[in-house]
Order: C-alpha cells, then structure tokens, then sequence
C-alpha cells in the first residue's frame, strides 16, 4: 500500500467520475485532497474526508489560467503547495472537422490542453523546491490513436503526451516525474450519453452499450476510475520513481489490435 501521509494532490474535475475516483484511491492513501469542480462539493468533501486527510475545493474554471494561478495559490496557502498534481478535467464534442464549431474547439484546447500546461508550469517550482513531485496527466486512448468526430479532443490529448514528455525531460534528473494515463472507454456521463443516443434509435441498452465496447475495447468491459486512481497510486510510489514520460494505456486492448 502506497503511503502518501502528508503529501497534498489537487486533482482537477474531480467532483465526479475518474477524477472524484482518483481522488478516493488518494485519499485512502492517506494523502491530503484539493478537489476542483463546479457547484456545491460539501457532500463530495465530505465523502473523501471520510479517510481522515484535510480536504479543500477550490472551484476554479481551468478554462482560465488566472483562475488556475488563484487555485494553486490557495494550495500553496492552505496546504502547502502542490506534491501530486492530477490533471484530469476535460469535456468533449462530436463533429466532423468540417463542421465543428470553432468555439467548441476552443473551449476544449483551453480545458484538455492549455489548462495542464497552467497547473503544470505553476506547480513544479513548489516541487522542486521541496525535492519531490508527481505530475499526472490524465490523456485518453485517444491521444495515441485518432477516432471520426473527435478532431479537438484527439488534437488536444495528443498535445497532452506531448507536454508529458517534455515535463519529464526537463525534470529527468530530479525526483520530480511526469506520466501520462490513456484510458479506454470508461463509463462516464460522456459515455453514457453516447450509449444513450444508440438506444434512442431502438436498441436495447444493454446491446447498445455492448456494441459500443465491441466496436473499440475487446474486454467488452469499462475501465473504472479505481483502476486509474490505483495507476495513479503505483505512479506515486518508489516503484514507480523511475516511470518517466510515460503514456500508459488502460484500455481493455483497444491498442493491441
């Protein structure tokens, strides 16, 4: 079992789905938790301050980098900085290239991309300086690979390993380390919406999630966000100091093929 006792991680978009379950894995770790999201996040707070660590949210627009610096000045304020940075939020459209609407893309860069190079360039001082990081960047399959309709998203996690890399070279000779996590489908409301719209046209739902799985991940099963949160926790470990700039993915097979 990882120990992370008096470690801080904020982790963004994590009042629900994967980031909400990475931040249970570590909380239970015994790390202290900076939850970031919008509306009311005291019954969140309250869920994960169950396993005893100091638990703060800040509701910041990761969209906006001058609310990101005032997010990573409260963590600096109230808990001491940053160790464990988990970049998870993001959000999705579906178009052809030729029909996506420019301010979609933009709000996705913004979210998926531009605001992991913000959490990132503002919390790695406060690493360094206290000889210990973990930047963790949460990407997706599909920024190893490309999928029709998903020009912003596939563009912007593709960016994402990127940026990993880079992080990690810069960073290479310090116990500061960056990685990057690939999931496959896991069933998120963006998920269950698209599973949602095949029913819609007559299918049942449970062929219609099957089908969904079939078509990309040959586990036919959804990759949950404990899986990724205890990623996340082997990321933060000794055993892990040496994973540098790493796209892992988690995805059923969906890269095997």
């Amino acid at each position: 079992m990882t120990t992370l006792s008096g470690k801080t991680a904020l982790v963004t978009g994590s009042t629900s789905g994967i980031g909400l379950g990475i931040a249970m894995c570590l909380a239970k770790a015994g790390a202290n938790l900076i939850l970031n999201g919008f509306g009311d996040a005291s019954k969140v707070i309250a869920e994960v301050a169950q396993f005893g660590g100091k638990v703060g949210h800040h509701p910041a627009d990761v969209s906006d980098p001058a609310q990101i610096a005032d997010m990573i000045a409260y963590a600096e304020r109230e808990f001491g900085g940053v160790d464990i940075l988990v970049n998870n939020a993001g959000i999705q459209h579906v178009a052809s290239v030729d029909e996506f609407p420019v301010e979609r893309w933009d709000s996705i860069i913004a979210i998926n991309l531009s605001s992991v190079f913000h959490s990132t360039r503002l919390s790695l001082a406060g690493m360094r300086a206290k000889g210990w990081g973990r930047v963790i960047n949460i990407a997706s399959v599909h920024g190893l690979v490309g999928s029709v309709g998903k020009v912003a998203y596939v563009a912007a996690k593709h960016g994402v390993i990127g940026l990993t890399k880079v992080v990690a070279l810069e960073n290479a000779t310090s116990n500061v380390t960056c990685n990057a996590i690939c999931p496959g489908w896991v069933l998120t409301p963006l998920v269950q919406k698209q599973i949602d719209d095949r029913a819609a046209s007559g299918i049942d739902p449970q062929q219609a999630q099957h089908d969904l799985l079939a078509e990309k991940q040959p586990s036919l099963e959804f990759v949950t966000p404990t899986h990724l949160g205890e990623l996340v926790l082997f990321l933060c470990s000794e055993a892990g100091s040496q994973v540098r700039g790493a796209a892992w993915n988690v995805d059923g097979g969906w890269l095997a093929q």
